[in-house]
């Protein structure tokens, strides 16, 4: 009876050893993503924008590009509107432009009230729209209003992202006045900081027409370099390069169209 019992409670130890990986996603050991909030290059500026395609990012890309300046904009595949629509050529043009282009993940929720499916499904989605309009996967995420926690970093480090946050806020999204973020700019710049990662937001026509060419003018000044966040950080851009793909004649790309 005794042989029994042992080989009985042999056999719950096996199993329960032999389910362990289901659980595996709770378990961070297998390592948390980077988190780059200061630019590493010296003398060197990344300016990004948070919550497009938006169309402002056109006004935004002639500024910077007028200046012989990149910018990188992390967008949402679902918040003005949906990535696979007009927001589909916007990130077209960013890219062929040598803008940096990354995910703020695809609804700009609050990731640390998700699950862990929940975050992958909101990373995926971004990363399949990209790979599908631009034939880019991202490697980097910003996480929408800074917020994130060790599961996310988990999340994040399986996918080959790491987190970008900033060390710089231009205030626009909290209300600020063109003039409050011009002066919020020129307190940092007089600071003569080694390197600035600032945040700001293509959705905000003051930053797109009046505190982004005031900024850069400050910055030239100053001898700033303005280049994307991976490269002031010497990272590569982007966690996988490949072929986007084209629609056939009488098609378009759409969410439905690639839904798991």
């Amino acid at each position: 009876m005794q042989l029994i019992t042992v080989a009985s409670a042999l056999l719950s130890l096996v199993l329960a050893v032999s389910a362990a990986p289901a659980m595996e996603h709770h378990n961070h050991a297998r390592g948390l993503a980077q988190v780059y909030s200061h630019c590493t290059k010296p003398k060197t500026v990344a300016l990004t924008f948070d919550d497009g395609p938006y169309w402002f990012m056109y006004d935004i890309s002639k500024t910077l590009l007028a200046n012989g300046a990149k910018g990188t904009f992390f967008v949402n595949g679902n918040n003005w509107k949906c990535i696979y629509e007009d927001n589909g050529k916007r990130i077209k043009y960013l890219y062929n432009k040598g803008h940096q282009v990354a995910s703020h993940l695809w609804s700009h929720p609050n990731i640390t009230t998700l699950t862990w499916d929940q975050m992958h499904d909101e990373m995926w989605k971004v990363e399949l729209a990209m790979k599908r309009i631009i034939g880019v996967t991202p490697a980097l995420i910003r996480p929408p209003y800074g917020a994130y926690n060790d599961m996310f970093r988990a999340a994040a480090h399986i996918r080959n992202q790491s987190l970008a946050l900033w060390d710089f806020d231009s205030g626009d999204s909290m209300g600020f006045t063109a003039a409050q973020s011009k002066a919020a700019y020129k307190a940092k710049i007089e600071q003569n900081p080694n390197t600035i990662l600032a945040l700001n937001h293509e959705t905000k026509t003051t930053t797109a027409h009046e505190v982004l060419p005031y900024a850069i003018g400050l910055l030239k000044s100053k001898g700033y370099q303005m280049v994307t966040m991976a490269e002031c950080l010497g990272l590569e851009p982007y966690a996988s390069k490949g072929t986007p793909e084209t629609p056939t004649v009488g098609s378009s790309l759409s969410a439905s169209s690639f839904s798991r």
